[in-house]
């Protein structure tokens, strides 16, 4: 019988030392150039040290046209590798694995940071424009170079975030994107860039690098059986080490018509994938909720919510079987404590009924 505290392990790298990851969560707490802060790096160590066997960054940019939000970490240049550098040593030295997440947001690039945003096409209600071929090509070439550097940092691995509606989402769309290239049209072009980001980053990498892939099954345009398609060509072809799936709720069915009837968490640990492993992430507050997921077929969670609240939520789960999430609102202070910073609270103000007044 699996436990949440089994190691698991990876064709690349290193084990994983329970069934915790932590998710990648977006907190604004870099430096305004995407260098690491103090604070970024207090948050992440601290939930190394809590005991999270797998620590993932928030969502890091790999062009500076491709920023989502302020204060958003950077792997767009080399003035990044020192904090990167010290971010990863900081988070091994707890045992724990140490993740890049690698991101560009395309048409969801805010303009009043990034000027005019880009997008696999003309985008009227955001204002951004099309990518040209050329320069769809050097954004492969920019999560690859991203992807050596956490390398070179000493970073264990690095996810690609095809999720949420960021620019991999984008181009899997079939709503948003509309070229006539070779990446757009048929599945099999819109997921090109996916798929040949993973063969650059496996070419220019070395053996013992974590490579993944986050993905929603659907919203954002998407289309739950695509999704499914591209998770299955991801697990037959066995070059990334594990799928993040992004449920927003593991217990929810699919709103596709052909999913209403099934549990998504079911829908993708019921394909056969060899030795690639399967995240999910979707309002895991207890440890229950966490056994839930693996009792239904899955590797790990990507706990976000919990971590914001306990540090030490694998740790608390450990000892606790009937562990629970604080209840919301939590005042300010709780949050200090637990090693949010003053910004990083103010983003949880955004979410209603999160943070106390």
């Amino acid at each position: 019988m699996a436990t949440l505290f089994d190691e698991v392990r990876f064709e690349h790298g290193p084990a994983m030392s329970n069934r915790f990851m932590l998710a990648p969560l977006t907190n604004s707490q870099s430096n305004a150039d995407g260098t690491l802060s103090d604070t970024e790096h207090h948050w992440l160590t601290m939930r190394a040290e809590g005991g999270f066997g797998l620590t993932m960054t928030c969502a890091a940019h790999v062009q500076a046209v491709g920023q989502g939000f302020p204060g958003q970490l950077g792997t767009f240049g080399d003035e990044h590798i020192p904090g990167l550098t010290r971010l990863a040593h900081d988070i091994k030295k707890h045992h724990s694995i140490a993740i890049s997440q690698l991101h560009h947001a395309g048409n969801r690039s805010p303009k009043e940071i990034v000027g005019t945003p880009v997008c696999p096409s003309d985008d009227h209600a955001t204002g951004a424009r099309a990518l040209t071929t050329a320069e769809v090509e050097q954004l492969v070439e920019d999560f690859v170079a991203a992807a050596v550097r956490c390398e070179t940092a000493g970073f264990d691995g690095v996810e690609l975030h095809g999720a949420h509606g960021y620019v991999i989402a984008q181009f899997l769309s079939p709503e948003i994107n509309q070229r006539t290239d070779r990446y757009g049209g048929s599945l099999a072009n819109r997921s090109r860039i996916l798929f040949d980001i993973i063969d650059g980053i496996r070419s220019r990498t070395g053996a013992g690098f974590n490579l993944s892939v986050r993905l929603s099954p659907e919203r954002f345009g998407l289309r739950t059986s695509e999704m499914v398609e591209v998770y299955t060509r991801l697990v037959d072809e066995a070059n990334v080490d594990f799928v993040d799936m992004s449920l927003w709720d593991i217990t929810k069915n699919g709103v596709d018509e052909d999913f209403k009837e099934t549990k998504l968490i079911d829908v993708f640990a019921g394909i056969e994938r060899g030795s690639v492993k399967l995240a999910v992430a979707g309002k895991l507050y207890s440890a229950a909720d966490c056994r839930f997921a693996i009792e239904h077929g899955v590797d790990f969670v990507a706990v976000g919510r919990g971590a914001i609240l306990h540090h030490d939520f694998p740790r608390l789960c450990a000892a606790d079987e009937n562990f629970t999430v604080r209840s919301l609102p939590v005042p300010r202070a709780t949050l200090h404590e637990e090693g949010l910073s003053d910004t990083f609270i103010s983003y949880m103000g955004n979410w209603p009924g999160f943070v106390a007044d």
